[in-house]
């Protein structure tokens, strides 16, 4: 068995901005797992505000190759093992869980949607981003998307970024002009006042649902905010990282945005799915800035859950990897075994 890890910088083909801020690389890392002439690939999206990025990944991931076993096929007893070690490093383990997994794959000569016994054809459509910019820029944008994607995530808390909230504006100009689905992430920027007044003016524009309006450290809002406003879907993100979140935010909230890279990666991600649907959760799989490698790994497990916001693929200019593809905005899983993926340059 070798283990080679590569940084992974993916170059976005422009600069995406949330509430917390903007970024034109993402600084990723490769995971490759070979054994006996099969290699697998798996994928690290750290992000600083999880605590981890490119070079504490590629640390620990050194630290845990000392402790693989010869015998790789148990994957989630593995790394049931090393989350409990390692609870701190999520997306580094989900570089060496999502190898694990394509490197299973690729042994059984199975694609890892018959691996999770779902049915191909279920897969969601997925969202597509519009990240924050001057009002008009993101109307732009959100016009050219909607000729390809019928459903847009629109990130707002557009006073954080450009000091004047166009919040309201942003919306309601995109739907004067087009008819797709749209739905709104806040990340954290909003305050439950503001949260439950701008809730109350976009219900007239056919919001579906509103994406992690508060700061998890204000736990408290999101039960008023369902008191004030029953009629909304609210999903939570950043206050439902690990599957012990679930029960605690389970009352408050109709679903759950689960991400590999801050979950640890596909074992995680099952408990996950698993752990809301016990609670009656709806569930979006969602992701960080991330090649076809880590979004083709999510895209396998979507036919288990309502949503997708699988698109971080499509924001780089630089993606080596060819893997799950989008069809009018459906996801298209690869039949080839484990992920699926080929090389962009092969």
């Amino acid at each position: 068995m070798e283990v080679r890890l590569e940084e992974m910088n993916l170059e976005l083909k422009v600069p995406f901005t949330i509430a917390r801020g903007s970024t034109e690389v993402s600084h990723n890392v490769l995971c490759v797992v070979e054994s006996e002439g099969v290699e697998g690939y798996g994928e690290a999206a750290p992000s600083k505000y999880y605590g981890e990025d490119q070079e504490s990944v590629k640390k620990t991931l050194e630290d845990i190759i000392k402790e693989l076993p010869d015998d790789l096929y148990p994957v989630q007893q593995i790394m049931s093992e090393l989350i409990f070690e390692y609870p701190q490093s999520r997306a580094a383990l989900c570089a060496l869980d999502v190898a694990l997994y394509d490197l299973l794959g690729k042994r059984l000569n199975a694609p890892l949607y018959r691996i999770f016994a779902v049915n191909p054809a279920n897969t969601p459509m997925t969202s597509f981003t519009i990240g924050i910019a001057e009002p008009d820029e993101m109307v732009k944008s959100a016009l050219e998307a909607a000729k390809t994607y019928p459903i847009l995530k629109i990130k707002l808390g557009t006073a954080k970024i450009l000091g004047k909230d166009y919040d309201l504006e942003v919306i309601e100009r995109i739907r004067k002009e087009a008819e797709v689905t749209l739905r709104v992430d806040a990340n954290c920027a909003w305050e439950l006042d503001e949260a439950v007044e701008k809730i109350y003016v976009l219900s007239g524009y056919d919001v579906e649902f509103y994406e992690q309006p508060f700061s998890p450290e204000k736990e408290d809002y999101f039960s008023l905010l369902k008191e004030r406003s029953p009629d909304a879907l609210i999903f939570a993100d950043e206050s439902c990282v690990i599957p012990q979140d679930i029960p605690k935010i389970a009352p408050f909230v109709d679903g759950i945005n689960i991400k590999l890279a801050k979950c640890g990666g596909i074992t995680e991600a099952l408990r996950m799915i698993h752990t809301a649907r016990s609670h009656n959760l709806l569930i979006m799989l969602g992701c960080m800035v991330e090649s076809s490698c880590l979004i083709s790994a999510a895209a396998h497990l979507s036919p288990l859950v309502d949503y997708a916001d699988l698109d971080g693929n499509l924001l780089c200019k630089n993606d080596p990897f060819i893997g799950v593809t989008v069809e009018d905005g459906k996801l298209i899983l690869p039949d080839r075994p484990g992920l699926g993926l080929v090389r962009a340059d092969k």
